[in-house]
């Protein structure tokens, strides 16, 4: 591994963005200067921003750099298809200790550039620094879209039909799934180490050698997932819904609202519902749910209806339509119609598979906690 001291920040910005070329048109400007130089006539421009910290957004443990690049703009893209936007250009900056190498900013750049390609964004600035800290993220994304097109949390309306797509719950469920093997992992390295430890104190040569050995083995344990790839990819490699976009488009569907499900659906429905000054029903039978979440739930003993409204990560649209849409909605692969838009009287109802009410309270993700 190499030492990021080696290059020092130019020549680090240099290595990872030396064959960046712009691919948009209001990409006047990219990497190279003090600013970016960006053209947008006659459109309006989406601005969305997150940070990422390690320790809270995510786990180098069982996390790759290079997994960590592609979330980190997908979770941004994301954002935009939200709004009904088209993602244009991208701003990264990172904070490092000394812990990474110029091959581990080589990975993320690697997974950035690999999510910002497929949906023909521009990577067009940004800083590096040093911490004390671990990693830390930010990621600015800029997007355009006409006026007319955009789509805000505020405009659902009673009668509207509320839809979702892809499924729910399965990247609640892979970080469940990798957690538990991260425990399982610690609880047998540290036992081991104990073992080790004690071995040096009593001289047991043949012992020691035997228990290192385990230990070495140990740290190229992998855990067997198969049978789960679907739930960790979700959790480790979210797609944002840009294809439902495109078709939604193609099929003059404006929706009314729209949100990405980032914090559980719970949380992004009463966003929806409150700043519309609504109310809604949901059917616990419509909430779409894979095979691989439904399974991994029951082994966790979690029900599975709970972790799909309120476990977040997913990353797919929550968008209500007029009802005059619902033919052209029912045909479109991949969307489910999950319930309707109420007056906000009615309140916020879940309606569970033996026809009893319960309120819809938002339990998704807190960063603030």
């Amino acid at each position: 591994m190499t030492e990021i001291s080696t290059l020092g920040e130019f020549g680090l910005i240099d290595r990872l963005t030396k064959n960046i070329k712009p691919k948009n048109e209001s990409t006047v400007y990219g990497v190279g200067d003090d600013c970016a130089v960006l053209h947008y006539p006659n459109k309006e421009v989406l601005v969305t921003s997150d940070m990422l910290m390690e320790g809270i957004h995510f786990d180098l443990t069982y996390t790759t750099m290079e997994q960590v690049g592609y979330k980190a703009a997908m979770e941004n893209i994301s954002d935009i298809f939200a709004m009904n936007g088209t993602p244009r250009q991208l701003i990264v900056s990172i904070a490092v200790d000394k812990r990474f190498s110029i091959e581990n900013m080589d990975e993320f750049y690697a997974g950035l550039r690999a999510a910002c390609d497929k949906w023909n964004i521009d990577i067009v600035g940004g800083d590096t620094t040093s911490t004390r800290t671990g990693l830390a993220i930010s990621i600015t994304l800029i997007g355009e879209a006409d006026k007319a097109d955009i789509v805000y949390r505020n405009g659902a309306k009673e009668t509207d039909l509320i839809c979702v797509t892809g499924d729910l719950g399965a990247a609640y469920m892979g970080l469940q799934l990798l957690e538990r093997e991260k425990t399982v992992y610690y609880e047998q390295y540290d036992a081991l180490a104990k073992k080790v430890s004690e071995a040096k104190k009593t001289g047991n040569a043949q012992n020691l050698k035997a228990l290192e050995t385990d230990l070495n083995t140990l740290n190229d344990f992998r855990p067997d997932f198969a049978g789960k790839e679907y739930i960790i990819d979700r959790q480790l490699k979210p797609e944002a819904r840009g294809d439902i976009i495109a078709r939604l488009r193609e099929l003059n569907i404006r929706p009314t609202a729209m949100m990405d499900i980032s914090d559980g659906l719970s949380s992004e429905l009463l966003h929806i519902c409150k700043q519309s000054h609504c109310g809604c029903r949901v059917y616990e039978k419509q909430i779409p749910i894979d095979y691989q979440t439904a399974v991994m739930a029951e082994e966790l003993n979690m029900n599975v209806t709970t972790c799909a409204m309120n476990g977040g990560e997913d990353y797919e649209l929550l968008f209500t339509v007029p009802i005059g849409d619902h033919e052209k909605i029912e045909g479109l692969e991949g969307v489910r119609q999950i319930g309707y838009i109420t007056k906000e009287a009615l309140g916020y109802q879940l309606i569970a598979r033996d026809g009893n009410e319960f309120e819809i309270t938002a339990q998704g993700w807190n960063a603030l906690l």
